[in-house]
């Protein structure tokens, strides 16, 4: 029996091939470039013309009883669709944040936690270490808090009358709150008055490392900033 040694074609490409091919290749990613920065400017360009309306002023509208006499204007980035997180530079000032430190300094204690049906506070016992205290807006005479729940509603379209009391939480160093649902749903926490159906946090200070807000399913981690 002979066997025979089937030998594999060799293609060799001369110089003139190498060189149109490396031709063919450039100009094809030159031209997909081209399309990719012709879209990432329609964009842009769009989001500056969205972006345009924020620098003008308005006419406001006749108002209702219950509306408003002006026209707002109030910058958010949306972080996350799902969940929904937006943001909001500077919505607080630095002064109305430090009226609400004089104001709650001595009024701190530590952290309480809503207990599910067969939780008690020994098992749950580290989840919560901060201090915190409960303020409405009635109790404080300064004005300070009623300013910042109106603009909560005007940033929300939630009426001011669905919030609930202000929770002024203090986080020392390596203080914590751990993974958790600001809802209380009342199949695990019992009966409730009310139903959360969003939080507005607003940070009273910069810290130089930690402080940060985590949403887990998003993986998204948010820094603390001033307001």
């Amino acid at each position: 029996m002979v066997k025979v040694k089937a030998k594999s074609p060799k293609w060799e490409l001369g110089l003139p091939v190498m060189i149109l091919l490396c031709a063919i290749f450039f100009l094809a990613g030159h031209f997909v470039s081209m399309l990719l920065s012709q879209d990432l400017g329609v964009v842009r360009s769009s989001s500056r013309l969205l972006d345009e309306s924020a620098d003008k002023e308005y006419e406001a509208l006749p108002n209702g009883e219950s509306g408003e006499a002006f026209v707002g204007s109030i910058p958010l980035q949306v972080l996350s669709w799902r969940p929904r997180a937006l943001y909001f530079p500077n919505f607080a000032s630095p002064e109305l944040c430090r009226r609400i430190i004089k104001m709650e300094k001595s009024k701190l204690k530590p952290s309480e936690l809503a207990l599910r049906k067969w939780e008690t506070a020994e098992s749950t016992k580290g989840i919560r270490t901060s201090f915190g205290t409960f303020l409405t807006s009635s109790e404080d005479k300064t004005g300070t808090l009623e300013l910042i729940e109106r603009k909560i509603a005007r940033a929300t379209m939630i009426p001011k009358n669905h919030g609930e009391a202000f929770n002024i939480l203090r986080y020392e160093e390596g203080q914590k709150y751990d993974s958790h649902y600001d809802a209380l749903s009342s199949s695990l926490y019992g009966p409730q008055q009310s139903h959360r159906i969003a939080t507005f946090l607003v940070y009273l200070s910069n810290v130089e490392e930690g402080g940060e807000t985590m949403f887990p399913f998003e993986v998204m981690i948010t820094k603390s900033a001033l307001g």
